[in-house]
Order: C-alpha cells, then structure tokens, then sequence
C-alpha cells in the first residue's frame, strides 16, 4: 500500500478532526482571498511597524523546524538508540514547520509571486536570498530523510546507504536556518534592539527549548491517544536538553536587558521599557511581555527540580509553558518591539486585526494537519499494516516446519537408533527446529 493512502483510513475520532482542520483551512483560505484583493491594508501593520503576526510566526517556527537535530544527533552520531522512536517525529515535524514558515513568508508578501524575484534576481550579499536557499534546503533535506526511512521501516530493511550523508548534512544545515534567520534581524542597522551579536544564539537557544519541548508534548500525545510509545529514557534525555536550552535562553535575555538598561543607549532601551517595563506610552506589548517572563521563570524553576521534570504529567505543563512563553517572546514581542520606537522617534501602536489572526490560526491548521498526516503514517507502518503482504512466506514457513515435524515424528517411530539426543534430551532435528524459529 503507498504510503500516504495510510493517512485516508482511521478512527472516526481521527476523520473528525481531519475534517474539522480542512474546515478551517479552507474558511482561512477564503480571508487569505479577501487579504489578496484587498492588501496588507486589513491587517495591523503599518509603515512604521512593517512585520508583524506573520513574520513572528515565521522566526518563531524556524526554531521550531531547527530542533529536530536535537533527535537526529544524538541518534545517529551518539548511537542512542533510545531515541530512535522519536526521530520520526521529529524529521516530519520539520517538515510541517518550515512548510508553515514559507506560507507565513508568502503571506506577509501581499502578492505571493513577488517571491519568485529572489529566485530570478538573486543577490548574492543579501540575507534574504541566504534564507530562502537554506529553508528551501533544509526542506528538501528532510523530506527526503522522513519519505526513505518511512519506507525503510515499511519494508522492514535498513536506511540505504546513500542516505546516511544527507542525515549528517541536515545536522549543521539545521543550526544554519536559525543562524541565517539571526543575522537577518542583526543586520538592519536602524533597529538597535536587533542589532547585536548574540542574536543568532538567542535565537538556537530558544530554538532548542521550544522545539523538542512541543516534541514531548507530541510524543505524550500519541502514548495517550494510540500505542505508540517513543520510551521513558528518550522523553527524560529530551527534557534535559529543554531545560539546558531554557537556561541559556534566560541567561541570553538578562545580558541583553543589562547592556540596554545600563548603557542608556536610546532606541535600545526603550524596547526593553516597551516591553518589560511599561513605560512607554500607547503600546499593547506590556501584558505581553510580562506573561512571557512569568511564563519563562514558572517553566524553568520546574525544570529544574528533576522530581518535577521526570514526573510526565509536571513535565507536559512545564513543555507547555516553555512553548507558550517563548512563542509570546519571540513570536510577537521581539518582532513587534523592535519597530518600537520608529528610527525616528515615533511610537506607534500594533494589534492584529481579526482577518490577520484568521489567516494565522489557519496557517497552524496546515501544520497541525501535515503533522497529524505524517504521524498517522508512521504509526500505521510501524504498527505493521504491511504484514499481510508477506503472509505467503509465513504460510510457507509454517508449512515448512509443520513437514519437519511430522518428518521428525515418523523417522523416530521406525528409526529410533537414527536420532541422536543432546545434553537436553532433545534430537538433531528438534534443535534444527529451535534454530528455525529463532
């Protein structure tokens, strides 16, 4: 059976909900419409704060694509076979996430075709071009991973040789998605939140926290709704990367909030004050920015009591809390603030309109469905639904040893003498029996 017709049968449960997202999916396509007539006019955006929910998503879910080395490495550079249950999941999660990354670049464009000008006008020293080339690859690196071990597994054979560079490849390729995408914000000279040189590692760091900690989410998920179980070792060795990603993170946060609020350089330290402090006037992102560090100090004071992390019912609040404080973080605080104040000193006000979250919500509607798609078929191949295909040969086997046996029985009748025992008691041939089950 081909693989992706595995993702057309399932539960009424699993039909519901697959029904349920095309529903959405499709009504968000219909506002994506109206925001195609229209123009970027409907959303919040303005010419003073020209990224907005879009390519906060996008930032956010480059991390989210990027941790899936976290599997990946220790799997088959370190030989921990503990995760190799969960590696699955974390390649077709990447997938899904740089999937969503493209969509949210698409859409923040206006006109969707503008995105064929890096391709046909390339430029080599812009950043821009950089990033597409490496999300378009690191795209195709893990499609190519998730599609033959999928097979691999399928048919019950091992990773073709072949494929093992291009796993090996997508482990410095994913740093690099992040990197890129660090050193595009780092690069604007007129915004000086932006601009420093431990963004590309704030950027890994929190990559590494938010990633794997949604991963733990997934993989407690699908214990509980299937039989699928990635293992105890794997989920505990995942969430002390979460919580070592997660210190550095913070670590990461309070040298910058020191270099802005104690050098009193202007434009940088008002993005903090915007943010954390509230002092600036006519802005939405202090009940935003708060939560998030309430949410980062309750997740981390819980990962780092092991009783807490190793029990999976604290450990799934404290993945979710990471996972929320760090999308508040860098999902809409860093992107939005770093328009605030203007580079000329105006402050302006973004909240996304009602068509602008629309459009958003249906874009995780797209990776909640790959996602559900791509983990239906790996547990349905690693389930062994292929099984029957090679019930001939388990026929023939059975049939093979049925022969031995009465063969066996008939020679002992009329020969006794011929059937030499072992130290057990047991004859030749019933020790080749034993060999041919094993």
């Amino acid at each position: 059976m081909f693989l992706f017709e595995k993702a057309l049968v399932g539960s009424r449960r699993y039909k519901i909900w697959v029904g349920a997202l095309l529903a959405y999916i499709t009504l968000a396509f219909v506002v994506y419409l109206y925001q195609l007539n229209q123009g970027l006019g409907i959303t919040g955006m303005s010419r003073n704060v020209s990224w907005g929910l879009y390519i906060g998503q996008f930032t956010f879910l480059v991390g989210v694509a990027a941790s899936a080395v976290m599997v990946v490495l220790p799997y088959y550079l370190h030989n921990r076979k503990e995760f190799g249950r969960m590696t699955i999941l974390g390649e077709s999660l990447a997938v899904a996430a740089v999937t969503m990354c493209l969509m949210f670049i698409m859409i923040d464009m206006g006109k969707p075709m503008r995105a064929l000008n890096v391709l046909l006008y390339p430029q080599f020293h812009s950043i821009m071009f950089w990033d597409m080339v490496s999300l378009g690859g690191y795209l195709i690196l893990n499609a190519v991973i998730t599609v033959n071990a999928l097979h691999a597994e399928q048919q019950d054979l091992p990773l073709p040789r072949w494929l093992m560079p291009i796993i090996l490849l997508s482990i410095p390729w994913a740093i690099s998605i992040h990197t890129v995408t660090g050193f595009l914000y780092a690069g604007l000279p007129g915004r000086l939140s932006w601009r420093t040189a431990i963004m590309a590692p704030r950027f890994l760091a929190s990559a590494f926290a938010a990633g794997p900690a949604l991963l733990i989410l997934l993989s407690l998920l699908l214990r509980k709704l299937t039989r699928y179980d990635v293992g105890k070792r794997a989920i505990n060795g995942l969430a002390v990367i979460v919580t070592y990603a997660m210190v550095i993170n913070t670590f990461f946060i309070l040298m910058e909030f020191f270099t802005a609020m104690y050098s009193r350089v202007p434009g940088l330290t008002e993005d903090f004050q915007d943010i954390y402090l509230g002092q600036l006037v006519h802005t939405s992102l202090l009940p935003w920015g708060r939560t998030s560090l309430v949410l980062m100090a309750a997740a981390l004071i819980m990962l780092l009591i092991p009783k807490i992390r190793r029990n999976e019912r604290t450990l799934a609040i404290a993945c979710g809390l990471v996972f929320l404080s760090l999308w508040i973080d860098k999902g809409f605080c860093m992107v939005v603030g770093g328009f605030i104040p203007s580079p000329l000193g105006t402050i302006t006000r973004y909240v996304p309109t009602l068509p602008e979250i629309a459009i958003t919500v249906g874009v995780w509607a797209v990776g909640a469905l790959m996602i559900t798609v791509f983990y239906k078929i790996a547990l349905a191949v690693n389930a062994g639904e292929e099984e029957p295909a090679h019930a001939p040969i388990a026929e023939v086997a059975h049939s093979v040893t049925a022969i031995g046996s009465a063969a066996q029985a008939s020679s002992t009748s009329l020969h006794p003498g011929l059937m030499p025992s072992g130290p057990d008691g047991r004859g030749a041939a019933g020790k080749d029996e034993q060999s041919w089950h094993r």
